[in-house]
């Protein structure tokens, strides 16, 4: 389904009734990632998976693409479907949106899940790898999503999950150039957020992988200190829907409903 929104087309899916849940994917993602869970997730509830801009088949809407550019985004679709109240579930890059929709709608939150994701900003290295990550993806497009992709997952699991890596590679050849770095541009200058999971209006939970090659674990466990957070912990990589997917199903589905 498509909303037009500011001049462009929001592509999303509404399946299923119940409680609403909405799934933002991340970075160099579409909502297909989430295709395996919708048939069991949305046997009880209403599941919403949103095209983020410049990603799957929603359009970009300038040259930065800023976190809470991309929530007021989620924010029209959930106005245009009439829902009040719903749990989001970011997964990294979709943490990030679901993080500055919370900051702005707290009130339209039952719950936020972050996923292989974190409410503190970019250091001063990781905005230089953002703007080498933007020379790159200028000078070689292709070989940039391949290593970016690989680099997602645990290495010992990289020829495990090989399939599946070459699957999420060939979505990840669907972004446009200018989606790419509109996102990498919007991440960079995005706000620190811990004092998000402060709030005590909604539940929360992150999922942490051990092995997640993007994100420090000790940093993630630190910010879940003395707040009312669950945490859950994978031993592998930054793909837990992948690498840890019947897991990570159990999980989501637990929290949704509880």
């Amino acid at each position: 389904m498509t909303l037009h929104y500011k001049g462009i087309n929001i592509f999303y899916t509404d399946e299923g009734s119940g409680n609403p849940v909405v799934l933002l994917h991340g970075f160099l993602e579409n909502l297909t990632m989430w295709d395996a869970f919708i048939p069991k997730l949305s046997k009880n509830n209403r599941i919403i998976c949103i095209d983020l801009l410049g990603h799957g088949k929603t359009e970009c809407l300038g040259y930065v693409h800023t976190m809470e550019l991309m929530a007021e985004v989620v924010l029209a679709v959930l106005n245009h479907l009439k829902i009040n109240k719903s749990t989001l579930i970011g997964h990294s890059m979709g943490g990030y949106v679901a993080l500055a929709f919370a900051e702005k709608n707290p009130e339209k939150l039952n719950g936020l899940c972050l996923m292989n994701s974190t409410a503190l900003p970019d250091t001063e290295e990781k905005k230089q790898n953002r703007d080498r990550a933007i020379v790159a993806v200028k000078q070689n497009y292709k070989t940039f999503i391949r290593i970016a992709v690989n680099n997602l997952f645990r290495p010992k699991n990289r020829t495990a999950f090989a399939d599946k890596i070459k699957d999420v590679v060939n979505e990840a050849l669907q972004t446009p150039l200018q989606g790419i770095i509109a996102a990498l541009e919007g991440m960079k200058i995005r706000n620190d957020r811990t004092h998000i999971l402060k709030l005590s209006g909604f539940k929360k939970m992150m999922i942490i992988s051990k092995k997640d090659p993007v994100l420090d674990y000790s940093s993630l466990i630190a910010q879940t200190q003395n707040n009312d957070i669950k945490v859950v912990e994978f031993p592998d990589g930054h793909m837990s829907h992948i690498e840890n997917e019947s897991a990570f199903l159990i999980n989501i589905a637990h929290f949704i409903e509880k």
